[in-house]
């Protein structure tokens, strides 16, 4: 505990801070929601209202649209990484667990190639984003290949950065929408054909 939060008390000083991490949370949830809906340039206005807050309040936790667009990319690769296990731990097999792992991966996508657009302009930060979203990321693909692998349920000559790479090109497309691609329904054959069949 820190005593430079005397001032409310240390009994005040847990919960504010939980707090502060949950409104945290609610404003990138919205900010995530927003860019999906509406790009990465959307108004804060938009994403204030999406979170129920005041527009100061987003400034407060995040001075620039910049910082804004890295708290987005890392909540969302965090959340990604934080299911692998939780999925590994509740699903009825292994596979199931890839399926619906792949499945958020596959709704993380969509917003990153929006913010990847972004963030070209800065090729020193986004290169170090890229490099923090492969090391959260494919380590939680890898075990969670490798239980499917070990319960005789996957093929076994599949690695994750590959498969993590296949399911991002299929997303690709998703970016401008068309009734003749569905990027989902794609990257569901492509787990599908994990299992070896046909």
């Amino acid at each position: 505990m820190k005593d430079d939060e005397a001032g409310t008390g240390q009994a005040g000083s847990r919960p504010k801070r939980a707090d502060a991490r949950r409104n945290e949370k609610t404003l990138l949830d919205a900010a995530a929601g927003v860019f999906v809906r509406s790009g990465v340039e959307a108004p804060v206005r938009d994403i204030a209202a999406e979170a129920g807050v005041g527009t100061a309040t987003i400034y407060r936790h995040f001075p620039t649209r910049a910082d804004l667009i890295i708290g987005v990319y890392r909540h969302q690769v965090e959340a990604c990484a934080e299911a692998g296990p939780a999925l590994l731990a509740s699903s009825p097999t292994p596979y199931a667990a890839l399926a619906s792992w792949i499945d958020q991966f596959v709704d993380f996508l969509v917003t990153k190639h929006g913010l990847a657009a972004v963030l070209q302009s800065d090729n020193a930060g986004f290169e170090t984003l890229h490099a923090y979203f492969l090391d959260r990321l494919v380590p939680v693909c890898t075990d969670l290949l490798g239980a499917a692998t070990a319960s005789g349920e996957i093929r076994t000559d599949v690695e994750a950065y590959a498969l993590m790479r296949g399911v991002g090109n299929l997303c690709i497309g998703a970016e401008t929408p068309s009734p003749q691609y569905d990027a989902r329904e794609l990257v569901r054959v492509l787990v599908a054909g994990l299992r070896g069949v046909g």
